[in-house]
């Protein structure tokens, strides 16, 4: 692994960190950026196909749509339709035909960089608004070793946040001097061994997570946890993989020295963010106490 890879990356998980912990609307306004550029990425893979988005279109209504969810989660699910007709009636009073392509894509680039990233928004922002203080809604610990203490949406995230670092460390290290069977033909480099391996590191730091926030049946669900964060992530990775593949390039852009461009790095994050929100809204206050 090349100096510049670690640095890179040590410098990313550290802004992370910043962001993960300030939360609120620092959050969301770091959350803009990085959906910002990633789209950018996005829309260039695919016009690098032959098709025209409406990338501009898409750009705006996905950054509004981050800034309501950060709102009201509930509003957020309302203005994705809409959003998504406006996108559709751009491209239908454009000079030239707007293609089938055209349509979807555009409508993919709404869901997959706007629509479910929103819920990483809506994720951390769980109890905050009771704990929040500092200005714009943020946080900041004022006792470090009382974890228990913190808002929800703080402690969640970075559990999140563990569980993909964990599976995507877990399965570059091992598939790089152990893996020997190819994953997929999408992603060559991929191996079982890695995505094995990755996926246990991701039910690991799970498992660990539910026990310390004395989640009810904790192991049961940490693995369930971690498999869906694992999985997620994996499925995540080999998407952006095909996408690179259709648009025949190596990485999505070159902005991070050593990783590729932001969807090389947040693709492991797309899926898996309504999982967790979910998991922890829906089906973790299910569980017998």
């Amino acid at each position: 692994m090349s100096w510049p890879r670690i640095l890179s990356g040590i410098v990313a998980i550290v802004l992370a960190l910043g962001m993960i912990f300030l939360g609120g609307w620092y959050f969301t306004l770091c959350f803009c950026i990085i959906i910002y550029l990633g789209l950018l990425e996005y829309f260039q893979l695919v016009r690098a196909t032959g098709i025209a988005p409406a990338g501009k279109t898409t750009l705006a209504v996905s950054i509004t749509l981050l800034i309501i969810a950060t709102v009201s989660s509930t509003l957020a699910d309302a203005v994705l339709p809409v959003a998504g007709t406006f996108i559709c009636f751009y491209l239908l009073f454009q000079p030239k035909l707007a293609t089938i392509a055209d349509i979807s894509t555009s409508i993919l680039g709404l869901f997959y960089g706007g629509y479910l990233p929103s819920y990483w928004v809506r994720l951390r922002s769980l109890g905050q608004a009771e704990c929040s203080n500092l200005l714009l809604g943020g946080y900041w610990p004022q006792n470090w070793t009382s974890i228990k203490d913190w808002p929800q949406g703080l402690t969640i995230t970075l559990l999140a946040f563990g569980c993909i670092w964990a599976a995507d460390i877990g399965a570059y290290f091992i598939g790089k001097f152990f893996g020997k069977t190819s994953l997929s033909h999408i992603s060559p480099k991929k191996t079982v061994e890695g995505a094995v391996f990755g996926v246990s590191a991701s039910v690991a730091v799970a498992v660990a997570g539910a026990w310390y926030l004395n989640w009810h049946l904790w192991p049961i669900a940490g693995v369930a946890l971690g498999l869906l964060i694992g999985i997620a992530s994996l499925l995540g990775d080999l998407t952006e993989s095909m996408m690179k593949r259709d648009a025949g390039v190596k990485d999505s852009g070159q902005l991070i020295p050593g990783h590729g461009g932001i969807l090389d790095r947040a693709d492991s994050y797309v899926f898996t963010a309504p999982l967790v929100y979910y998991f922890v809204t829906l089906l973790l206050p299910l569980l017998p106490k």
